[in-house]
């Protein structure tokens, strides 16, 4: 009776993986010969492993990645440009904790939103709020707070992420709004988080694609300023996959 009282505790304080332990000691008599402070620490790793499982969950759900992609199936033999040495100390994710940008640019199909959404789900399972969105998206989203009101509330969300990634930047015209709005969002993460951008366009190109001369400075200014970038090259993967 004691330790069904015990239980119901500890479902109702969430501690679901001590919950968990207890009914695995249970089960298993040779928990019964440890200590009971052998058996208090595997109650306590438990729990500890269980949050950490739950934490990394949530922050997937939350960072809404476009593929499910992962650092372990990153294909070195094709050749595209990726280097072992250099992808380790990104895979790391230091870059992110020292607030520096990851650029990655490359043909069509050569696998730039793989790669992001790979380093993306890396950072989760360090711990780190990661946001995935494709550029279009995030300006029509933009674009629509300024009507609503919220524009203040989403710079807000966009800029507490500690990796953002922006998908297909280069795809369409950008509007003077346009523009205004990119420079506000580079400025909110400047030296103070780290953005992760994927762009058909090399980056000698992107003072022209932005188009007013000074926006253009500041946003490019700011990205490359602390940023790492990664040219990829090569056929299409979609098509070798076909």
């Amino acid at each position: 009776m004691l330790i069904e009282q015990t239980l119901e505790k500890l479902r109702a304080l969430k501690l679901y993986g001590m919950l968990a332990a207890i009914e695995q000691q249970a089960e298993r008599p040779e928990f019964h010969e440890l200590s009971f402070d052998e058996r208090l620490g595997f109650l306590v790793d438990r729990e500890v492993l269980d949050r950490g499982n739950r934490r990394v969950t949530d922050l997937l759900r939350k960072a809404r990645l476009r593929q499910p992609a992962c650092i372990e199936d990153i294909d070195y033999q094709q050749p595209r440009g990726l280097e072992k040495s250099r992808m380790a100390a990104l895979i790391s994710c230091d870059f992110i904790r020292h607030h520096q940008n990851l650029l990655i640019t490359g043909p069509t199909g050569c696998g730039k939103s793989w790669l992001a959404c790979a380093i993306g789900q890396q950072a989760c399972r360090q711990g780190l709020m990661v946001k995935y969105i494709r550029v279009a998206k995030l300006l029509e989203a933009l674009r629509i707070s300024h009507a609503d009101g919220t524009y203040i509330k989403l710079l807000a969300q966009l800029a507490k992420n500690e990796l953002l990634i922006l998908d297909d930047f280069g795809l369409d015209s950008l509007s003077r709004q346009n523009q205004l709005d990119l420079l506000e969002v580079i400025e909110d993460r400047h030296q103070i988080k780290s953005t992760l951008i994927t762009s058909q366009l090399s980056i000698k190109h992107w003072h022209d694609y932005i188009g007013e001369p000074t926006i253009a400075d500041a946003i490019i200014d700011r990205l490359i300023n602390r940023g790492h970038q990664i040219q990829l090259k090569g056929e299409s993967m979609r098509k070798e996959k076909s």
